[in-house]
């Protein structure tokens, strides 16, 4: 194995690096503040009202991420109306079709996690709500929403990662992310075993931070449910 041509690539991965970590970052905090207002109509008992949002979830969580990313970034220009709108400067760039496509994929899980995580509430917490005299909307922000959320955690956490490890079809749509630099260090050199070895490894140690983040947060957060002794 020849690593020297990695090496040399060091400043190639890293700016690869920086593209992937920041597509996460945007397509975790707008698919979260989407989820959660969806999240919340999901488990309201008109069927008028939780159809749709349950037909949205259905459909982007049973199709591949990749067809996703494929409909907004080469799909849309096929139509006129798309090309002529006030929408066509950002829908042909791929780093904004990128991160619509994977905002709209994490919304789709994330709303599943919360609104699971709401149906999940304890029937005592809200008997007790109710005894104080809250509202609606006080019971939503100070009960149901904060343990909803603290209950998700563990299963958001996953999320983040596989969003992680999705943020490498960026590649297929031109975006030099971490994938991309692997396949850019490949072309030139042709050393794919050490290309992607070291793509995987800078993947790995971006999971096992992430990870080590996100239990932080779990132990903060969850330290009410832990057995005390």
């Amino acid at each position: 194995m020849n690593f020297e041509p990695i090496f040399e690539s060091a400043s190639l991965y890293a700016g690869g690096l920086v593209v992937t970590l920041q597509l996460l970052a945007i397509s975790l905090v707008l698919g979260l503040a989407a989820a959660l207002p969806l999240a919340v109509l999901r488990v309201l008992p008109s069927r008028w009202v939780h159809g749709p949002v349950w037909l949205f979830t259905y459909v982007i969580r049973g199709t591949p991420l990749l067809v996703q990313l494929f409909l907004i970034y080469y799909g849309l220009a096929q139509f006129e109306a798309v090309r002529e709108s006030f929408a066509w400067p950002w829908l042909q760039s791929a780093w904004f079709c990128a991160c619509l496509a994977f905002a709209i994929n994490t919304s789709a899980y994330t709303t599943e996690i919360i609104a699971g995580a709401l149906r999940a509430t304890p029937h005592g917490e809200l008997e007790a709500a109710r005894a104080l005299g809250l509202t609606r909307v006080q019971l939503w922000r100070r009960i149901l929403l904060p343990s909803a959320l603290r209950r998700a955690l563990p299963a958001y956490g996953n999320e983040a990662v596989l969003m992680l490890h999705a943020t490498s079809l960026a590649s297929v749509v031109t975006l030099l992310d971490l994938t991309g630099a692997a396949r850019e260090v490949n072309a030139r050199f042709y050393l794919p075993f050490e290309a992607f070895l070291t793509a995987g490894a800078i993947y790995l140690v971006v999971t096992l931070a992430l990870v080590g983040a996100l239990h932080g947060v779990e132990r903060r957060w969850l330290a009410h449910l832990r057995p005390r002794t």
